[in-house]
C-alpha cells in the first residue's frame, strides 16, 4: 500500500481544496492520505466524501503549531476527537492569535511594499486562517518576490523587521491534549535544520514521556544524517516511523506520494487512536 500522511488544502495552506487534495492522492495512486491542516479540521468532511468517490482511504488529522526550547514545532494528531474541548480551546487561540499577527505582518510590510489586506485575502480559501503563506502569494502576485521560498528566506523570516510571533502552546501539553482526545501524536519533520534550529534527543525524549506516538523522519526536509538519527531516536524510545510529502499543491515543490508510511505503521496508529475511525 502507498500511504501519505501529510498534505494540506486550501482550509489551511494548500492550493487544493480538500476534495482536490484527495483526487490528486488517487491520481498519485495513493491507497491513503491523511489531510492535515494547520491547527482546523474544517476540511475533514468534504475529504472524506471525495476519499469515498476515489476509493482511497482518509486518515483525518491536524498539524498543531506549538513551541519547545524556544522554537516552532509542528505536530501531527490523527484520528482525534474533532469535538474535543481541550483540543478545541488551544487551536482557537492559536487561529486568532494567526490572525492578528498576520494583520501586523501585512501592516508592517505595507509601509514599504505595495501591498494591502485585500491583496493577502484574495490569496486565501474562504475558511482558512490567513498566515504567512498567504501573504507570502500575495507578494508573489504583486511581484514583489518570485516564490514562496524567497518570501519565507527573506521578508517572511523571524530573523525580518517584518516578523510578529503568534501564540503557540508548549509541545508537551499539546501531546497530552492529543492523547486525551483520543488522537495519536507525531512530530513533525523533526530534523528540518533549513527551517531553523532543531530541538535536541532530550526534547523528543520528553515529548515521548508525554504521550509522543511516532516521528516523521521520511521527509524531504530531514536529511539523510538527520533520518538516520531520528530512525535511532524512534527504535530508542518505542516510536513509529512515518514518511509524507507535506503537499501543499502548487504552493510548495513537494509531490504527493514522494515519502511514504509503511502499512504496519499505520496499523499501529489506527490501533492507538480512539476517537475517530480511519475512512
Amino acid at each position: 500500500m502507498r500511504i501519505d500522511l501529510h498534505t494540506h488544502s486550501t482550509v489551511s495552506d494548500g492550493t487544493d481544496s480538500p476534495a482536490e487534495v484527495m483526487e490528486a492522492a488517487r491520481a498519485a495512486g495513493l491507497d491513503a492520505v491523511a489531510l492535515t491542516d494547520h491547527d482546523t479540521t474544517a476540511g475533514w468532511q468534504d475529504a472524506a466524501q471525495a476519499a469515498a468517490r476515489a476509493g482511497i482511504g482518509l486518515v483525518r488529522g491536524t498539524e498543531f503549531s506549538t513551541r519547545c526550547q524556544g522554537r516552532s514545532v509542528h505536530l501531527l494528531s490523527y484520528l482525534h476527537d474533532p469535538l474535543d474541548p481541550g483540543l478545541l480551546a488551544e487551536t482557537s487561540k492559536v487561529r486568532d492569535s494567526r490572525a492578528v499577527r498576520a494583520r501586523i505582518m501585512v501592516e508592517r510590510l505595507g509601509q514599504d511594499f505595495p501591498i494591502t489586506w485585500d491583496d493577502v485575502e484574495a490569496q486565501a480559501g474562504p475558511e482558512a486562517t490567513i498566515g504567512r503563506p498567504h501573504i507570502a502569494d500575495a507578494l508573489v502576485a504583486a511581484g514583489i518576490v518570485g516564490d514562496r521560498t524567497a518570501a519565507f528566506a527573506d521578508l517572511l523570516s523571524p530573523r525580518g523587521p517584518y516578523y510578529e510571533r503568534h501564540y503557540a502552546p508548549l509541545t508537551v501539553d499539546l501531546i497530552q491534549l492529543v492523547r486525551q482526545a483520543g488522537g495519536f501524536a507525531v512530530f513533525a519533520h523533526p530534523g528540518a535544520a533549513s527551517r531553523g534550529r532543531i530541538v535536541d534527543d532530550a526534547a523528543i525524549e520528553e515529548m515521548a514521556d508525554a504521550g509522543l506516538g511516532g516521528l516523521e523522519v521520511r521527509h524531504r526536509d530531514n536529511s539523510p544524517e538527520q533520518q538516520e538519527r531520528l530512525k535511532g531516536l524512534a527504535s530508542r524510545l518505542g516510536l513509529v516511523v512515518t514518511g509524507s510529502s507535506d503537499y501543499h499543491g502548487t504552493g510548495k515543490p513537494n509531490r504527493l506520494g514522494e515519502n511514504l508510511t509503511d502499512v504496519e505503521t499505520l496499523d499501529a496508529i489506527v490501533a492507538c487512536a480512539t476517537a475517530t475511525p480511519l475512512l
